[in-house]
């Protein structure tokens, strides 16, 4: 290349300058195509899941701790709450978690708010692999309780009703639960909520105050 630039010849200068072109522009589309991988690794979902993941980071919505990405089951007869908020978020596992596959160890939820739930026969269990960890509570007369009750889903089940329902709201003006998600996020709202026969798969929950009466743990071949 050295040789060309000292010839002076105009065909071999051009197709130089071609190929110093060419090497300048080169780490620049390496640094494109690492990032664009590394944007499909953060967000396994949807687009939004990247402002999401950011507002995570920052500690605007969802769980405030890492996760360790091992589902868990819940059921319970029936639910009853007041104060209900319902919005898309996304919970971070732990660096270097073996079950980050092939996500980047990030799991996009739905997160459910209640100010205060009552909760009949709650059953949670967590796969061990081979053995289940089980817990059973609100089985007798008193009935579990929970303030500021948050779970975080990615699926839900039962038959729900929901009194003065709002659909469609932005996730940041929300008000029923004093919980709020992201800016441009789709949500939901009511005043009050009933659910029975619920199951859901969570992968974290949170609670300011959480009453389990009646509780019972122990290992069990089978789960709720």
């Amino acid at each position: 290349m050295a040789e060309n630039r000292e010839s002076g010849s105009t065909p071999e200068v051009s197709e130089t300058a071609s190929d110093v072109s060419g090497t300048a522009e080169e780490p620049a589309r390496r640094g494109r195509v690492r990032a664009r991988r590394a944007a499909i690794m953060a967000v396994p979902a949807t687009l939004v899941a990247a402002g999401l993941a950011v507002l995570t980071a920052e500690g605007a919505l969802g769980v405030q701790f890492a996760i360790s990405g091992m589902p868990f089951t819940v059921t319970a007869t029936e639910l009853n709450g007041t104060g209900f908020e319902q919005f898309g978020g996304l919970d971070q596992m732990a660096e270097g978690s073996p079950n980050a596959g092939d996500t980047g160890g990030q799991v996009l939820v739905v997160t459910s708010a209640i100010k205060n739930a009552t909760l009949t026969k709650l059953c949670q269990s967590v796969d061990l692999g081979g053995t289940n960890l089980l817990i059973t509570a609100g089985s007798g007369a008193e009935k579990v309780s929970a303030s500021d009750l948050t779970t975080d889903s990615t699926e839900l089940s039962g038959d729900a009703a929901f009194n003065n329902i709002e659909i469609g709201n932005d996730a940041s003006t929300l008000t029923k639960a004093g919980v709020k998600g992201p800016i441009g996020v789709f949500s939901q709202q009511a005043d009050t909520v009933r659910i029975a026969n619920l199951r859901q798969t969570n992968y974290a929950t949170t609670a300011g105050v959480f009453k389990l009466p009646g509780l019972k743990l122990s290992f069990s071949s089978k789960g709720c």
